[in-house]
């Protein structure tokens, strides 16, 4: 990791600022915008935009911390709605939804966890990687697609956030303010970049792991009297496991973005196993815990109450109310428990932006972390209205893109590259023409929606094909995108051999 106060006592406020990611990566920009950049490198802000990190700077070599930051960025309450979801939206047993969340868990970590290593072999975070496959202006798709989902997860953060707090104040504070109170901590803490990133998700987990059992140790005994549910059709297992695929798989477009400074003598199983394990680890346990409450709350009038007025953040606070003044508090450290996921996501939402337009890439990193939260505050207060059919819909569509975004780079990674990363050439990030023209992933991708689209099963639609099998859009992503892939990229390596 570039230790960026050491560099500006060693070189020199000048040269240090020079060498950083400026606006405009000009040295007379860096000139007139040097004392501005000193001051907050000196607070320990990451400069560094979204141009990839030279192999001199790759020197992090604390590797466990890509654990912690997948651990804290899981360790919350998204896994447990998602968990809800299966008993209480698809009604599902809890036994059926667990076995489709411990075996969908199992397969949908693996892009993640691989696409993490990514970042210390090759200097670049995962959107400029992407540009490997999708080309220098296509990636713009593939980018905008990333920026609706990382965004459709901050903002859900937001709400389970906000409605928690909410239910804590037991109406002496509402949604909104809620919502804005925890905008405003996730801002703070994606301020400062990668590297306070990473000292902040290395210790948040903690809290929110002691807020999560005592919720759970406090409520558990009700978790028994689960409602009586008939065996689920076929249909409905692969639906909610595309819900899985649709909270796991989508983590690939943004994981390169948090080991990117990590030393690149690292092995790459050691990269894989920690994203793995910092993902699985905590998200198949907590979404059974949803799984449990979820199905536990029509047989419960306390927590149906707190579910109709704070959503989770209801069923949450009813789960603490025998602790009293101490579940209170428990149920606060629950609503902050969001931080590490809102956090990481609005860093990635910045990089994503710098790469929308040129002229963005001139523009501090930073300064889109707070375009974010000025949009994403009232788009979450509305999305609190009627949250769980926004989640579920929200779910189902990330999956279809991201299933087909990480199928086609694994083809070209694999296939075409023979998973080289000297062959990721770091300083082609910028040249279109030494770049593919992405022309057959955009092809391939969109392709396999002709047969994703009747494959899906939506509130607003169902096609022909879910009528019989359930939504199996994300499975024909996952799979048709790389067959057509292949031929597709193999006649355009004939043509033009990048």
């Amino acid at each position: 990791m570039m230790d960026e106060s050491r560099d500006e006592k060693t070189q020199g406020a000048m040269t240090t600022t020079s060498q950083m990611d400026l606006p405009g990566s000009q040295t007379k920009n860096a000139s007139r915008l040097s004392p501005w950049f000193v001051r907050l490198s000196n607070w320990g802000v990451e400069l560094r935009g979204i141009t990839p990190v030279p192999l001199e700077e790759r020197t992090d070599k604390r590797f466990i911390n890509v654990f912690f930051v997948w651990f804290a960025m899981s360790i919350n309450l998204l896994p447990v709605i998602t968990g809800i979801l299966g008993t209480f939206t698809f009604g599902l047993s809890l036994r059926d939804c667990s076995l489709v969340i411990l075996f969908f868990s199992l397969i949908c970590t693996v892009p993640p966890a691989y696409f993490s290593t990514f970042g210390s072999r090759t200097g670049l975070r995962q959107m400029i990687h992407a540009r490997y496959t999708f080309g220098y202006f296509l990636t713009s798709v593939i980018v905008l697609l990333n920026l609706a989902t990382v965004s459709g997860f901050g903002i859900i953060s937001c709400v389970l956030g906000g409605s928690t707090l909410a239910a804590v104040a037991d109406g002496n504070i509402d949604s909104t303010a809620g919502i804005i109170i925890i905008g405003l901590i996730g801002l703070f803490v994606s301020f400062g970049g990668y590297r306070f990133l990473h000292e902040f998700e290395r210790y948040s987990w903690i809290f929110n792991l002691v807020a999560i059992i005592i919720a759970t140790g406090v409520g558990g005994k009700q978790l028994p009297n689960q409602v009586e549910t008939p065996p689920p059709p076929p249909s409905v297992i692969v639906s909610y496991g595309g819900v899985i695929a649709g909270f796991l798989i989508p983590w690939a477009a943004m994981a390169s973005d948090f080991s990117v400074y990590c030393d690149p003598s690292v092995s790459t199983f050691r990269i894989f196993a920690y994203t793995y394990a910092g993902l699985f680890v905590p998200t198949v346990p907590l979404m059974v815990l949803g799984a449990a409450i979820g199905g536990s709350i029509s047989g419960n009038p306390t927590w149906a109450e707190g579910y109709e007025k704070y959503i989770v953040g209801g069923v949450l606070e009813a789960m603490l109310k025998p602790a009293g003044g101490f579940g209170k508090f428990v149920a606060v450290l629950l609503s902050l428990s969001v931080i590490g996921n809102l956090s990481a996501s609005m860093y990635s939402i910045s990089l994503n932006f710098q790469l929308l337009v040129p002229f963005f890439r001139h523009i501090p990193r930073f300064v889109f972390s707070i375009v974010y939260t000025i949009i994403g505050i009232p788009v979450a207060v509305y999305a609190a209205r009627s949250f769980f059919a926004s989640l579920e819909n929200f779910i189902y569509l990330i999956a279809y893109w991201s299933a087909a975004y990480v199928a086609v780079v694994a083809v070209e990674h694999f296939v075409f590259r023979k998973a080289n990363p000297a062959l990721y050439v770091p300083e082609h990030w910028d040249q279109p023409g030494k770049l593919p023209t992405g022309i057959s992933a955009i092809l391939a991708a969109g392709l396999s929606f002709a047969l994703v689209v009747p494959s899906a099963s939506q509130v607003w639609y169902t096609g022909p094909i879910a009528e019989t099998t359930g939504d199996i859009g994300f499975e024909v992503a996952l799979v048709l995108s790389p067959i057509l892939y292949l031929p597709i990229r193999w006649l355009e390596l004939k043509w033009r051999p990048i």
